[in-house]
């Protein structure tokens, strides 16, 4: 019998993990696999109780399961420890970017089947400085939108929350002054809307941003958006979501595996949904450094 350690949040999505966790556990217990739980109380508890995990020893696994910023809190206790486990997810949360771009079902139960299955995909994770992310990373005015969107809010309309938080920021758009230096690329200056560093295709919800991204390559796609006013940027995101806007021309593409990051202003960071401090910083691509349970047929299966 294979013993798990299940983190998950009580809050997330909407609550839906209060309502099945004893499916959950019955349906693993059947499969041979022991979980004992932890219901994280706040933030940075996911984290730290992955850490004391960690130290305990005598676990084979870990599962979590929320949304992006619980998964966030798991990796960032996870990815600096030379004993990390492989990494089940119970996708619960209001967009889960990362089970989408994994192909792991939303459904709680065919998530757990996943991790039954118990087959494991190495993938690569980002570092940011000393924070780490295994979605994406960015910077500039938007990209405050996930973190300032009040968690009452989410729990009530779901993704609807995060686009009206946006029409209420869109109105305010503002350029940033950054540089960028990117390994095997070169470096950039301007003003520029907002930067993303995707390490999987889907972000926000838009599956088409990064569509050429893959978690286990070793690098990044980064997206810079040029200076412009609210009506093109509007035509972008529209492009965006057919994903058409690689060849605008308000649209810098390229692939590395190591970018800094610089501005003259306080300019926030966005790390997976949550904020990961200020710029400067160092973004690297760790690669192939966490294992995740996923589908062995390769299937996206996050809809069903």
């Amino acid at each position: 019998m294979k013993r798990a350690r299940l983190i998950y949040n009580p809050t997330s999505g909407r609550e839906e993990m209060r309502k099945r966790l004893p499916d959950i556990l019955q349906k693993f217990d059947s499969a041979g696999i022991e979980v004992t739980c932890h219901a994280t109380t706040g933030e940075g508890d996911a984290t730290a109780e992955v850490e004391r995990t960690l130290q305990r020893g005598g676990y084979d696994l870990l599962i979590a399961a929320g949304g992006d910023g619980t998964l966030y809190e798991v990796i960032n206790g996870l990815a600096d420890k030379p004993n990390r486990l492989p990494l089940g997810i119970i996708p619960v949360g209001t967009t889960n970017d990362f089970a989408r771009a994994m192909g792991i079902p939303k459904h709680w139960e065919y998530a757990c089947e996943l991790i039954i299955q118990q087959y494991k995909e190495q993938i690569d994770v980002g570092r940011a400085n000393e924070r780490y992310f295994i979605n994406i990373a960015g910077g500039g005015f938007l990209t405050e939108l996930t973190y300032d969107v009040p968690i009452k809010l989410k729990t009530m309309v779901g993704q609807l929350a995060y686009y009206l938080k946006g029409m209420e920021k869109m109105v305010h758009l503002r350029p940033t002054e950054l540089t960028f230096h990117a390994d095997g690329v070169g470096t950039f200056v301007g003003e520029f809307m907002m930067f993303l560093i995707c390490n999987s295709n889907s972000v926000g919800g838009f599956e088409r941003l990064a569509p050429e991204s893959k978690l286990n390559d070793g690098l990044f796609d980064v997206l810079l958006v040029r200076k412009c006013n609210l009506a093109e940027f509007i035509r972008l995101v529209t492009l965006a979501l057919r994903g058409e806007h690689l060849g605008d021309p308000h649209v810098v593409h390229f692939r590395t595996n190591r970018l800094t990051v610089s501005s003259p202003d306080k300019v926030q960071l966005n790390l997976d949904g949550e904020y990961g401090g200020t710029l400067p910083a160092v973004f690297e691509n760790l690669a192939s450094h966490i294992e995740i349970f996923k589908d062995e047929r390769g299937e996206s299966t996050y809809s069903r």
